[in-house]
């Protein structure tokens, strides 16, 4: 079986690919993951026209969650659905993180197939569909068909340029429920039990596959609104693991400036390549102005959450936001263009092209 890739096998890798600067992509027309990967709801067109704008201000890589219910149901749909967005999204030079797993499922439903739940309106990512969901990590006897669905979706494109980084399992053990409008955290220690065995499952069934790709799991959990001077980050034992065990190190963070330098200072002394995942929170100062210049100097590939505001209405603030703020109209908390194409921010897009212009390239 392969082992971790070593620092300087990850390090080698990353310098050969230039800048990356991201987002995680689900068009306007999709209210959550299985929206999109679904036959009867696949919008090309719509992915197609939303990647050229997200292309033209100097992105050049995505991040794409995948739904376990689809493949169980249409596996070989799934894959020639995977086969053509990767064209899409090559087509406009865009590299891909594939994530495989996920655990917030907002909605608070377990994943179904079908029509899907129009979104709540005022809610934040209110229809949020898991993969595989929370009984099926939960029940170790649905585990075998989990492998076989990671270890094929790894195997058909195991080599494939246009996949970038395998993340095989996004917020692990995160239960919090939008939709319902609850604003505390909720913990699940069933599932965050589960979730760490599966975890740690995952990456020795993906390795199995020997994919070229590296492979990650983020870690996430950090309070946006708690601050501690001296605070060290990402202590739960979940994300431990997924740091100990990740090829190149993957996180989250909804925070501050102040409190994102200090985490990517934690982070560098692991000596891995960085990615930053999920981040763009303007309304608890995590914003475009001040972090890309900061991720960008540190060589931090920034993944923000959202590109056109549409469906899962993340253009919206978690309702922890929401019931104290009445400017959400004004400032969006994510995405950033609408959906006719025309940027939130045109000095956003302007600092993004002008970081584009001076990035180092691509090594061929």
């Amino acid at each position: 079986m392969k082992q971790q890739w070593s620092k300087e096998q990850a390090q080698a890798w990353y310098q050969q690919k230039g800048w990356l600067c991201g987002f995680n992509y689900l068009p306007s027309t999709a209210v959550n993951w299985t929206d999109i990967w679904q036959q009867e709801t696949f919008d090309p067109e719509t992915i197609d026209r939303e990647l050229g704008w997200a292309a033209d201000a100097g992105y050049n890589t995505l991040r794409i969650n995948l739904p376990f219910i689809v493949w169980e149901h249409d596996r070989d749909g799934l894959l020639a659905r995977i086969d053509h967005f990767l064209t899409l999204a090559d087509r406009h030079g865009f590299s891909t993180m594939l994530t495989l797993m996920d655990d917030c499922g907002f909605s608070g439903d377990e994943p179904y197939l079908g029509p899907q739940k129009p979104p709540i309106p005022g809610k934040h990512n209110s229809q949020a569909a898991a993969s595989p969901g929370r009984d099926k990590v939960c029940d170790r006897d649905c585990w075998p068909q989990i492998e076989r669905y990671i270890r094929d979706v790894i195997r058909q494109f195991r080599d494939d340029k246009r996949v970038l980084v395998w993340d095989l399992y996004n917020e692990p053990g995160n239960r919090g429920i939008f939709a319902t409008g609850t604003v505390e955290v909720q913990y699940d220690e069933k599932l965050e039990s589960y979730a760490h065995e599966l975890m740690k499952r995952a990456f020795e069934w993906a390795r199995k596959e020997d994919p070229e790709q590296p492979l990650t799991v983020c870690a996430w959990r950090v309070s946006p609104d708690v601050e501690v001077e001296g605070e060290t980050f990402f202590q739960h034992p979940l994300d431990q693991t997924a740091l100990e065990l990740s090829d190149v190190v993957s996180y989250h963070a909804y925070l501050n400036t102040g409190r994102m330098t200090a985490i990517i200072q934690q982070l560098q002394q692991l000596g891995r390549p960085m990615f930053c995942t999920e981040w763009l929170a303007r309304h608890v100062g995590s914003t475009i102005e001040e972090q890309l210049p900061l991720m960008y100097t540190a060589k931090v590939a920034p993944y923000q959450w959202g590109l056109v505001r549409g469906k899962t209405q993340t253009w919206l603030p978690w309702p922890v936001i929401m019931t104290g703020s009445t400017d959400y109209c004004r400032l969006w908390f994510h995405d950033v263009f609408e959906e006719n194409g025309i940027p939130f921010s045109r000095s956003e897009i302007a600092l993004m092209r002008k970081l584009r212009k001076i990035a180092p390239q691509p090594q061929a």
